[in-house]
């Protein structure tokens, strides 16, 4: 079971894993070893997400996601595999973290009329400051 926070639970059965040769440095066991991990999630039909987590998901996410719903992910930032699942399963966690809470619906407000009069003071002396600048005229 990934968690996530307490209320986003993805069990390990949805998530697919393959591996295959990283590249890169690291010699002959570059060439030998299958360490680079590969998570396929899909997305779309997954039970482990509700309906607004889902939808902020797969707006925020839509570049990530296949044709076919499915999110893939890479990591082979170390030589072995184990790590790499590990990575994987943390940058899944991050996504689902940065869509976990709704976003904060801004208020409306009315300037109050002390901040309306600094603006309009302000754009006062800027256009006197730029009037003095100016060429004297003939009249």
């Amino acid at each position: 079971m990934l968690y996530v926070n307490d209320t986003i639970q993805i069990p390990l059965t949805e998530l697919t894993f393959t591996f295959s040769r990283s590249s890169g440095p690291g010699g002959q066991n570059v060439n030998k070893v299958n360490t680079k991990a590969t998570l396929r999630w899909p997305v779309q039909t997954s039970d482990s997400l509700d309906a607004g987590v889902k939808e902020r998901f797969l707006n925020k996410f839509r570049r990530r996601i296949t044709s076919e719903g499915e999110l893939v992910m890479h990591s082979q930032r170390f030589r072995d595999q184990g790590r790499n699942v590990a990575d994987c399963l943390d940058k899944l966690r991050n996504l689902l973290l940065e869509v976990a809470a709704p976003p904060v619906v801004r208020k409306r407000k009315k300037p109050s009329r002390v901040s309306v009069q600094k603006r309009i003071e302000s754009k006062r002396r800027r256009s006197e400051k730029k009037q003095s600048r100016r060429k004297p005229s003939l009249e």
